[in-house]
């Protein structure tokens, strides 16, 4: 299972069951879901065995617009 947390600014944190949030992200409030997750993708899953954790922002990307005169 994992422990999914979230913050203001739209970013996404996954942990491992119990598993204390990182000094790098330490610093920003993270509010913890409620629910348990028990499923992640493939991709989250081998990023939590790996380094211990997760993070990627909800935030869209804003595109760039260029204009051509």
């Amino acid at each position: 299972m994992f422990d999914v947390y979230r913050n203001g600014t739209s970013n996404l944190l996954v942990l491992g069951l119990g598993s204390p949030i990182p000094a790098a992200y330490s610093g920003k409030r993270w509010r913890k879901s409620r629910r348990r997750i028990l499923k992640v993708s493939e991709e989250i899953k081998s990023a939590v065995q790996q380094q211990g954790y997760y993070v990627r922002s909800l935030r869209p990307t804003r595109a760039l617009v260029v204009e051509v005169e």
